[in-house]
């Protein structure tokens, strides 16, 4: 068995802290397979067969650009996607590295939902904890290497790769694994025409916001506090790149790299990852809603209206807490084709209501989420 240090060997437990497959699989089946039926209608494009690990007691790193100004739904669809429809290959599905502005804040997660992204296998992206899902027997990884100015980035440098972070490099380079690229193409188009600016951001990051998209759906946000989370209906398409070996770059070692050095070769990296996303862009990206397809699912799906629309969507994600999580319920359905399912979960969630609330609505649900943040800042698990 393999020697640890002992900082990483007392880390370990990240492997498991929050992560609970059952939730995993329980809001998909009830909730994301919906959403991504009728709104996102997600494609994994060159993902099959799934790339198996050169280094057998090592991780691979998956890697994507990120999309710029929206919440990230890309990611929640990618993953729920690869959960279901690679059920052989789940014990290696990649967790994510996040932003631990993601956690900092029970706003940031899904309505409200708390661990939201930590229960379905997210890691804060921490050097230690990068180094310590290094060493994770099973699972791959998954980094947005451009991190927060990647989502920050604006509509006028949607697919522009911003600068990779070098602990990707040399998380490859010290563990010999290979990196697989994947473009995530159209969820630029989930808030089109949004920008931002570093003092506003600076501002809002203060309150666990790492940055306010600056764009006429910000003012539905004011009147209408579910549009907080909202994303229109791009059809998402994940794209495999070409694997990347970065031993094969440098003759070095990662420990004999200088930091200049270390930029060269992220920079050789990001060049060849924005030309494939150039390519996967002109192949899939040319028609980011495909309202036709759209009307055909929406026509398909009728039964379950309106919860596949966005504004529908902090009513299901309530409920399944509710009873995943307080009651503690197991194999449940929320039946949400049953006619009278919306209003029958207002009844049984009366804070749902607050998202239709103009303005006043953000009150309760600030306190909440400020209050669950708190509970979450002293270590209280789920």
């Amino acid at each position: 068995m393999e020697k640890l240090p002992p900082a990483i060997h007392a880390n370990q437990h990240i492997y498991r802290d929050y992560f609970d497959e059952e939730f995993t699989q329980a809001i998909d089946e009830n909730i994301l397979q919906l959403l991504d039926r009728v709104w996102f209608r997600s494609r994994l494009v060159g993902f099959e067969p799934f790339p198996a690990r050169n280094n057998p007691a090592r991780p691979l790193i998956f890697a994507s650009n990120h999309s710029g100004m929206a919440f990230p739904w890309d990611a929640i669809v990618v993953l729920a996607h690869l959960f279901r429809k690679l059920p052989d290959h789940y014990h290696t599905m990649p967790r994510p590295m996040s932003a631990p502005l993601l956690s900092k804040t029970v706003l940031m997660n899904p309505y409200l939902v708390q661990h939201f992204w930590k229960k379905c296998g997210c890691v804060e992206a921490t050097t230690l904890n990068f180094e310590t899902m290094m060493h994770n027997p099973s699972h791959n990884l998954m980094v947005y290497p451009e991190g927060v100015p990647g989502i920050g980035k604006g509509f006028n440098r949607k697919y522009q790769l911003q600068r990779l972070a070098t602990s990707m490099l040399r998380m490859s380079l010290e563990h010999g694994t290979d990196i697989m690229p994947f473009y995530t193409i159209n969820a630029e188009y989930l808030n089109p025409y949004a920008y931002s600016f570093e003092p506003i951001n600076r501002l809002t990051k203060k309150i666990g916001i790492p940055f306010l998209p600056l764009t006429l759906l910000l003012l539905l946000v004011l009147v209408q506090p579910w549009a907080f989370y909202l994303a229109l209906p791009a059809q998402l398409t994940y794209v495999m790149g070409t694997r990347i070996r970065p031993t094969e770059l440098t003759p070095k070692k990662h420990d004999e790299l200088t930091r200049d050095e270390y930029l060269a070769l992220s920079e050789t990296i990001r060049v060849r990852m924005q030309a494939e996303l150039d390519a996967a862009v002109q192949a899939h990206g040319q028609q980011p809603y495909r309202w036709r397809e759209l009307w055909q699912r929406i026509k398909e799906n009728r039964r379950y209206f309106p919860f596949f629309l966005p504004f529908a969507w902090p009513a299901a994600f309530t409920e399944f807490e509710r009873r995943f999580v307080k009651n503690g319920e197991r194999n449940f359905n929320l039946h949400l084709d049953r006619p009278g399912a919306f209003w029958q979960i207002l009844w049984r969630n009366p804070l749902v209501l607050a998202y239709f609330i103009p303005l006043l609505g953000w009150i309760p649900l600030a306190i909440k989420g400020y209050r669950g943040h708190r509970l979450g800042r002293r270590g209280q698990q789920p």
